[in-house]
């Protein structure tokens, strides 16, 4: 009966020790989070769409770019899906971070091993009790047994290591689809970026043939003695010019072009991309409630993984300040001669390490210990810090969209007066100069106008594409995309 009592102690003592984890709990830590977006001015029921898809970052983001109703742009981000090299190196890192939670959590169970060989040895007499001068010779012992080792997690540290590398795993995780949104959103702005520069090139292409007809007036006007030889210049100056520019924008889009390819995985001789002007890009994107951006943003989700993870590493700091329990053990046979090495006799087994300790406690190590539990809790300091900023350039970058939405469609309109007005005060002032009323310079000025009033319009129409794509990217991704693209049909 006291043998019994003694065992139930001992297992209550070993649970009671196991239970002494020494790690802090883990809380995410508050952040500045306001009530509405600034910039976001949201129908009732763009408002009602976007809190029915019930965004949160563990869910997948989906194809959101088809809300452009672009099909090239969609055979583009499957194609950098599947190859591009910076994507396959974010996967590669996760992979990483998962062996490591294995290998971490490979410390919660015993090891076992087995070994086969022989030993060459000899006691001491005295360790013997034998004599000084007792016949006590070398001799040779061969072993085949297997060792287990365990080490009871007294004080939570393989306990918090496994919760540090797990935090660890689900951060690469949250990077990895931090690193894909930033592919999508930059395959579909380097596409846009194209496309715009495609619409500058058509419209250089019609101010090269306005001008061309224009000069063939001018030099008929010319030879019949009209006009001098200056309005003939002037001509000949405005049509160079437009040609010059048009090889400029062909050189800017072939960079371009090259870019994309390297986002594709492709080198730029293996791709290309067919012209084909931007047309007006007119979606409607929610921005949704400022709480759910702190669940869909993935690079927000991988700074409070790193905070868990600084925090479960704070308490694999503190339990290097107690014992550590190891249990050890050893069985199989041994025997002095090869051929009786695995008769019943030549059993044996070991309980207990063969050098050092089953029960080790830390005394003194010149302020180690310390300086480490110092630099966690540093580290965990230097996480919160780097969480409440990334919460902060999230929260800056949506409303940046919103904000550029909002003005560049109201910016949009006025341009497309101010090109309609520059469109016909070019036409008078051609009328006019047929008619003899003005000089050539007022022509030349108000195409010029015309080309300016133009190219800024195609800009705004590039801008409003490339800031659609950025806002998508600043709330963490699509959301129920499919029923967006009808709406907007």
């Amino acid at each position: 009966m006291k043998r019994l009592r003694l065992r139930f102690t001992s297992l209550a003592m070993a649970l009671f020790l196991a239970g002494c984890a020494v790690g802090p709990d883990y809380q995410r830590p508050d952040a500045e989070v306001s009530g509405a977006f600034k910039e976001a001015f949201l129908s009732p029921e763009a408002a009602r769409q976007w809190k029915m898809a019930q965004p949160a970052e563990a869910l997948a983001r989906g194809r959101w770019w088809v809300i452009f109703n672009e099909p090239v742009l969609d055979a583009l981000e499957d194609q950098a899906m599947s190859a591009n090299q910076d994507l396959k190196v974010a996967a590669a890192r996760l992979r990483q971070a998962r062996a490591l939670r294995r290998d971490a959590e490979s410390d919660l169970l015993p090891t076992l091993d087995a070994g086969f060989g022989p030993a060459r040895q000899r006691q001491s007499d005295a360790a013997q009790g034998l004599p000084e001068d007792a016949n006590n010779s070398a001799q040779t012992l061969w072993r085949a047994q297997a060792g287990v080792s365990y080490e009871v997690d007294l004080f939570g540290r393989i306990a918090s290591d496994v919760e540090a590398a797990t935090a660890d795993a689900e951060q690469s995780a949250a990077l990895f689809q931090s690193v894909r949104l930033a592919l999508q959103a930059d395959v579909a702005q380097a596409y846009f970026r194209i496309r715009r520069l495609d619409a500058e090139q058509e419209l250089y292409r019609r101010t090269v043939e306005l001008r061309g007809r224009t000069l063939d007036l001018v030099q008929q006007r010319y030879d019949e003695g009209e006009i001098s030889e200056l309005d003939l210049a002037r001509s000949k100056s405005a049509l160079s010019s437009a040609s010059s520019q048009a090889l400029g924008i062909e050189r800017e889009r072939a960079v371009a072009e090259h870019a994309l390819a390297t986002l594709l995985g492709k080198t730029p001789a293996q791709f290309t991309l067919e012209p084909e002007p931007l047309g007006r890009v007119s979606v409607e994107i929610p921005a949704g409630l400022p709480s759910s951006l702190l669940e869909r943003r993935p690079d927000i989700a991988a700074a409070e993984r790193a905070m868990a993870a600084a925090n479960a590493r704070v308490g694999v700091a503190k339990a290097a300040f107690f014992p550590s329990l190891t249990l050890t053990g050893a069985f199989g046979y041994e025997s002095d001669e090869l051929g009786n090495l695995l008769e019943w006799s030549s059993r044996a087994f070991l309980l207990g390490p063969l050098v050092g300790t089953v029960l080790s406690l830390p005394i003194f190590d010149g302020g180690r210990r310390e300086a480490g539990l110092e630099k966690a809790r540093a580290r965990y300091e230097e996480d919160v810090a780097a969480y409440r900023q990334t919460v902060l350039n999230a929260f800056r970058e949506v409303e940046d969209g919103l904000s550029s939405l909002r003005i560049l469609k109201d910016q949009t309109q006025v341009q497309d007066a101010a090109v309609r007005q520059a469109s016909r005060a070019a036409e008078l002032s051609l009328v006019q100069y047929r008619e003899g009323s003005v000089s050539y310079l007022d022509v030349l000025d108000a195409d010029r106008q015309v080309l300016v009033q133009q190219r800024a319009s195609l800009a705004l129409d590039g801008e409003r594409a490339q800031a659609a794509v950025a806002l998508v990217r600043a709330i963490g991704g699509g959301w129920d995309a499919d029923r967006q693209l009808a709406a907007n049909r």
